[in-house]
């Protein structure tokens, strides 16, 4: 049995599309009704492959610079770049995403049963501190882990190493969920039990290493821990 459960957080604890979403059902966001789902997919997917290519090149910037990097291709893409306003509002409320309906119960019921709970995130620290905050999970959390302290992205090893030197466990002591396939391959092979939470019904990532789970939510992680 685990005896600390760690999360991703971005797509996995909160749901990254809220931000669009949200902006979309305020007044006067006709243009951004439009498309905000493909604003909120672009976004999301330049978010990442300015991570992993800062880590390959070894140019670490914090997340929130490649947040608002990849929110700048993304209405570009959409053609929503004649819209400053609309660029604020967005970074604003990704400081406030949405949890997932099930993570509060969830975290609830794995602290109930004395179980370590950690967010590890490539999210800078005060954004992280921001979305906790926002959702109310702070008091489930034992800690709130960022790459900001190592200045290199999941997946390198040197992240995941972070777990261990905070609490101390062995590898097969941690149960490690993410919602993102190449996170959960690079968790695999450090050594973690990994769960992939595939809310999308994606094929598995063809990569060397693959969940030992695979959930469509949260709900059962405590049965899992």
């Amino acid at each position: 049995m685990a005896q600390v459960c760690v999360f991703d957080a971005y797509g996995t604890l909160f749901d990254v599309a809220s931000a669009a979403r949200v902006a979309a059902e305020e007044p006067g966001r006709d243009a951004l009704k439009a498309v905000w789902p493909q604003l909120a997919e672009h976004w999301r997917l330049k978010q990442l492959q300015y991570t992993w290519l800062r880590t390959i090149t070894g140019n670490y910037t914090p997340f929130w610079n490649v947040t608002k990097d990849g929110l700048d291709w993304a209405m570009e893409k959409v053609g929503l770049t004649d819209d400053p306003e609309l660029r604020e509002r967005l970074l604003a409320l990704y400081w406030e995403l949405a949890a997932y309906r099930e993570v509060p119960l969830m975290l609830a019921q794995l602290k109930a049963a004395g179980k370590t709970c950690a967010i590890l995130s490539n999210g800078s620290k005060d954004m992280l501190d921001g979305a906790v905050d926002s959702a109310g999970i702070g008091p489930f959390l034992d800690a709130v882990l960022s790459v900001e302290d190592v200045a290199i992205f999941k997946p390198s090893s040197t992240v995941y190493d972070m777990v261990g030197a905070r609490f101390g466990y062995d590898t097969s002591d941690v149960l490690f969920v993410s919602s993102n396939g190449w996170d959960i391959a690079g968790a695999s092979g450090y050594g973690f039990e990994t769960v992939w939470v595939n809310r999308a019904g994606d094929p598995i990532d063809r990569l060397p290493h693959g969940p030992a789970h695979t959930l469509t939510d949260l709900t059962t992680i405590p049965e899992l821990a």
